[in-house]
Parts: C-alpha cells; sequence; structure tokens
C-alpha cells in the first residue's frame, strides 16, 4: 500500500475569519502528515488551471446546481438566463475564480494511507448545510445555495480538499514545486498504522 497525497486549500472565508489553525490542527490530530504549507495570493490563471476546463466538468457542476434549484423549486434559468448546465457550469467556475482571489489562500499538503477518504470525512458536504456537526465545514461553514445563487457567487464553504488521487497528485504539482515538500515520518507514526 502507498501513502497518498492531498492538496487543502483554505479559502477567503476561512482565512478571513481567522480559522486556518483551528483547520490545519484537525488534519494533524488524526495523524495526517504536513508535507508542505504555502500562504499566497493565487493569480486568476492559477485558480483558472486549479478548476477543471472540460465539458464533463461544467456539466456535472451544472447538473449538481440544477438539482439543487429543483429540490427547492427555484427556477434556474432567472438566475442563469440558460438550463443548460455546460453554460451553468461555466458561470459557476467563473465565480470560483473570483471568490478565491478576494484574500490570500492558505495551501497544505497532507500525505498518508487513504488521505482522499480522510480529507473528505473531516472536510464535510460541499453543501454547508448537509455537513455534519464535527466536520469542517458543518463547524465553521453557515452558507446556502439560495444565498449564493441571489449573489451571483460559490457557495463559501471554508475549505477545498481534493477528492480522488489522480487530483490530489494534479493540484499538489500544480501549486507546489518538488523542493517545497518534505519527506519525514512523524514521531508517532509507528503506533498509528
Amino acid at each position: 500500500m502507498q501513502k497518498q497525497r492531498a492538496l487543502l486549500i483554505i479559502k477567503p472565508d476561512g482565512v478571513q475569519r481567522g480559522l486556518i489553525g483551528k483547520i490545519i490542527s484537525r488534519f494533524e490530530q488524526v495523524g495526517l502528515t504536513i508535507i508542505g504549507l504555502k500562504f499566497m495570493w493565487a493569480t486568476r490563471e492559477q485558480i483558472t488551471a486549479h478548476y477543471p476546463e472540460t465539458d464533463a466538468w461544467f456539466k456535472k457542476v451544472g447538473e449538481r446546481t440544477l438539482t439543487n434549484y429543483a429540490k427547492k423549486s427555484l427556477d434556474a434559468k432567472k438566475v442563469f438566463n440558460t438550463d443548460d448546465p455546460v453554460m451553468i457550469g461555466k458561470t459557476v467556475k467563473s465565480w470560483l475564480v473570483n471568490y478565491m482571489q478576494e484574500s490570500p489562500l492558505f495551501f497544505a499538503v497532507v500525505e498518508s494511507y487513504d488521505v482522499i477518504e480522510i480529507v473528505r470525512k473531516l472536510s464535510g458536504n460541499t453543501i454547508p448545510l448537509l455537513a455534519a456537526p464535527g466536520t469542517i465545514r458543518g463547524d465553521f461553514s453557515h452558507d446556502t445555495i439560495d444565498l449564493a445563487n441571489e449573489q451571483s457567487r460559490p457557495l463559501r464553504n471554508i475549505i477545498h480538499a481534493s477528492d480522488t488521487v489522480e487530483d490530489g497528485e494534479k493540484e499538489v504539482n500544480l501549486w507546489f514545486k518538488p523542493e517545497e515538500l518534505f519527506a519525514y515520518s512523524r514521531a508517532d507514526e509507528k503506533f498509528m498504522f
């Protein structure tokens, strides 16, 4: 079994509310090894490269948005001027790029066995209302889809966490140079795995 790496980004709402330490400590407390940290203003180009540019990704985001609207009996066409999921996904991505430039971002690379599953569980559902208490989004985020869409912006949900092993590697390599990452063993690691 090989260790995996995941990228965490504390988004502007987490940075602006002073939650960096509280959030990072949760990943350390469960035994994940932090192998890279960075605090920086991201450029529009970097953020655009972070989120996929494929019709499949745009469609997935758009369909999720349409589903959420339908559950609340809302007309997505009034907000997006279309019901095409790809076009809605492109709009949401543009909102994300603007949002991620509202403050510096805090980046961390964590490493462990099954790290993707662990960071996703600790982060909680991407929709704060559905995130369980005890998760980062459940404890620190209170934004709603309705409010976000009414204000033409993405959900403010505190943190980004890689969602697949492949995305973890791609995202780590996008934001970190090899010399910015460190290999070491935690003192307690031999007792945890």
